[in-house]
């Protein structure tokens, strides 16, 4: 689902109870060598927005933030909050889960709406 966009990236939230974004850039770059300086700023900029925003947002104990793209050949990059009791800790997200999901958190809707603010 695609929650923000510009003239050059957008966010998109990932089917997951965590709160994870992934932000990707409009024009299909394989590798981050290939974006141009400025375009690489901006993205830049953009991921740490928002980790900051997550952060402030939910508070978690750990921001993960990769870019892969092994299943998906584009730059696109994964932004998650993660906490010491999410089904996942202290291992990734894409492995097993070593608990059930007992997490109480805010709506993600609600974080959406002050991450836009926040990027406006």
């Amino acid at each position: 689902m695609r929650i923000w966009e510009d003239e050059n990236f957008y966010i998109e939230k990932h089917d997951s109870k965590l709160p994870w974004l992934k932000l990707f850039t409009k024009v299909e770059y394989k590798e981050i060598s290939e974006i141009p300086f400025d375009r690489k700023m901006e993205m830049y900029g953009l991921l740490e927005d928002i980790e900051r925003a997550l952060i402030e947002f939910y508070t978690p104990d750990k921001i993960n933030i990769a870019s892969f793209g092994n299943m998906l050949p584009r730059v696109h990059w994964h932004i998650i909050a993660r906490f010491k009791n999410d089904p996942y800790y202290p291992k990734t997200t894409w492995e097993e889960p070593v608990r059930e999901y007992k997490l109480d958190l805010p709506l993600f809707d609600e974080f959406t709406t002050f991450l836009t603010q926040n990027l406006e």
